[in-house]
């Protein structure tokens, strides 16, 4: 049961990530007044303050209790998503998205520094990969549960994490030991905090807002200087300070280096397909959105099949080999759909064998890049090294659909080579993230022996 809530508290969050898109039209349509532009705060919003708070959430988890740090941004959440259905106006709306956004950033991170604290090390990597796993089926799953609430009201696209986060809270204040540092731990750097998020939100907004503002205009560019200068900022910081929101030490492992840069080309590769394929059942061949979250819904199936037997029938393949040998079957399956889809609807021979070994490369990679990054910590840095893999991820999925929206928007060319594209640009990301698998090497843990221990409490 403990793992249930900690791995549900990773769905829920990954799943919000993605159920709102469906449901963005009908949101639009009750606030008749809201422009395009206020709508899409809605989502940007969300990502923006979701990804610069994971590290820094992460970092206090560790230092404070990650117990503390998952029942208490849980709450956040589930306040936050009662309020983002009573929302009075669209600014309403999207500010409650951002404090629903830090909630998620700091049960995220939690979660899984519970998870590897309350297994043996030689289960941390098997943990990892089953916390992992429900993000990737939560980011394809999302439109499909989208679109079955929309039917009833779009309030239901945030409603539905009531009952389910109350579940959790009640379940992790009963079931799940804390987690805390040793006493003597020094105060983390929290300028550095604020910074580090300062300098991921620029560079987010800057990727999020690219294709809409013009990539060479004032504003993205003022965001990337923003980001650049915050991150030199964060770099310093991080050497003079006795306790730095990311330890050099950590910064220092070549696999939790080479999973990270594996993940963020990973994750832009598949951003920009998984929207690329929603775009491409709605705009060409006229899907709705309940239609197409069905339609994409039926790939994930193949993430925990493939998961599960991959590790069972190859237990001593090391994870960079899985999440390089998953990247090139991704690659392979986008070219296959940029061979086969045309604009007469053909789900079942055109669409979906490419989709479902989509899904294949899912399972034999994503689950491993959090594995890869995170299993070897010791559990004082577990929280904090979850939030570095999933920022990576988060900027990764923000990059994608930065691009294929730039590619699908081009007025310069028709609608089948936009597409055609797009999905030579995932397999060149998919080619990336292959060869940043294969430099990772180890399973075991890689920091010193001798890394403060945090103590475990019963609940």
């Amino acid at each position: 049961m403990l793992a249930v809530v900690l791995v549900g508290a990773a769905f829920l969050a990954g799943v919000d990530l993605f159920i709102v898109n469906v449901a963005f039209d009908q949101i639009g349509a009750d606030f008749a007044g809201a422009d395009l532009s206020a709508l899409s705060w809605i989502l940007s919003a969300y990502a923006v303050v979701y990804a610069a708070m994971l590290v820094p959430m992460g970092r206090l988890a560790d230092r404070f209790g990650q117990k503390r740090g998952f029942v208490a941004g849980m709450s956040v959440f589930v306040v936050a998503s009662l309020l983002c259905g009573l929302a009075p106006g669209v600014w309403w709306l999207v500010a409650f998205r951002a404090v629903q956004a830090v909630g998620a950033a700091a049960m995220t991170p939690a979660s899984l520094g519970l998870l590897l604290a309350a297994v043996a090390p030689e289960r941390r990597a098997p943990a990892a990969r089953m916390w992992a796993l429900t993000g990737a089926v939560a980011a394809a799953l999302g439109p499909a549960v989208g679109g079955f609430l929309v039917q009833i009201s779009w309030h239901w696209a945030f409603w539905i994490n009531l009952p389910i986060g109350a579940l959790l809270i009640l379940g992790a204040v009963r079931l799940v030991p804390d987690v805390r540092p040793d006493a003597d731990t020094p105060l983390p750097d929290l300028l550095g905090a604020v910074v580090l998020a300062v300098a991921v939100g620029a560079l987010m907004l800057g990727l999020v807002q690219g294709a809409k503002w013009g990539w060479g205009s004032l504003e993205v560019l003022g965001c990337f200087a923003t980001a650049l200068m915050a991150l030199g900022l964060f770099a310093r910081r991080t050497t003079r300070h006795r306790s730095p929101v990311i330890s050099p030490a950590l910064l220092t492992v070549p696999d939790f280096r080479w999973a990270n840069i594996a993940t963020l080309a990973f994750n832009i590769g598949f951003g920009a397909a998984l929207l690329g394929a929603i775009l491409w059942l709605q705009r060409e061949w006229e899907y709705g959105a309940l239609q197409t979250g069905l339609a994409v819904a039926l790939g994930p199936l193949a993430v925990p099949v493939t998961s599960i037997l991959a590790h069972r029938v190859l237990p001593n393949v090391r994870p960079g080999s899985m999440i390089a040998a998953g990247s090139l079957v991704f690659a392979g399956a986008v070219l296959w759909q940029s061979w086969t889809l045309g604009p007469t609807p053909a789900y079942l021979t055109d669409f979906l064998p490419a989709w479902v070994l989509a899904g294949v490369g899912v399972g034999l990679a994503m689950p491993n890049l959090v594995a890869a990054a995170t299993a070897g910590l010791p559990p004082d840095q577990t929280s904090t090294g979850a939030g570095v893999v999933n920022m990576a991820r988060q900027v990764g999925l923000a990059f994608g659909v930065s691009i294929l929206v730039t590619l699908i928007d081009s007025h310069a060319t028709t609608s089948q080579i936009a597409f055609d594209r797009a999905w030579y640009t995932v397999a060149a990301a998919m080619i990336i993230a292959a060869a940043a698998g294969l430099r990772i090497q180890r399973r075991e843990p890689a920091l010193p022996a001798d890394a403060p221990t945090p103590s475990v409490t019963s609940p």
